[in-house]
Parts: structure tokens; C-alpha cells; sequence
């Protein structure tokens, strides 16, 4: 079974806003948010994309 893309990660200020799936990763600040979201990148070869202010994802494309 081979996936071409999948969400790896998410990485959100609000709790309420995600459930089940992928990996969350809850951060207390946006910039907490977006520096996990950096080190994400890097580490599952994948790309953030900024759904809302408060929820990125992590996408292997």
C-alpha cells in the first residue's frame, strides 16, 4: 500500500479544533506553533501548509 499524500501532522493552538487521525501536536503560541511546524518539515520530509491562525498541517505531497 503506498500513500502519494497524507496529512503526517497537526500542529494547532486550540484544542477544540482537532481530533483523532494524524498526530497533534498542541502548542501554547503561534510562534511555538510554527517552529514545530518547521522541525516537522524537516524531519517528515513534508510540507506545512496554515489552514487557519491557529492549525497547520503537515502534508507529505
Amino acid at each position: 500500500m503506498t500513500h502519494e499524500k497524507m496529512i503526517l501532522a497537526v500542529i494547532t493552538t486550540n484544542q477544540q479544533k482537532v481530533a483523532g487521525g494524524a498526530p497533534v501536536f498542541i502548542c501554547e503560541t503561534k510562534e511555538e506553533m510554527e517552529k514545530v511546524a518547521a522541525n516537522l518539515e524537516a524531519i517528515l520530509d513534508g510540507i506545512a501548509h496554515e489552514l487557519t491562525e491557529e492549525l497547520l498541517i503537515i502534508v507529505k505531497h
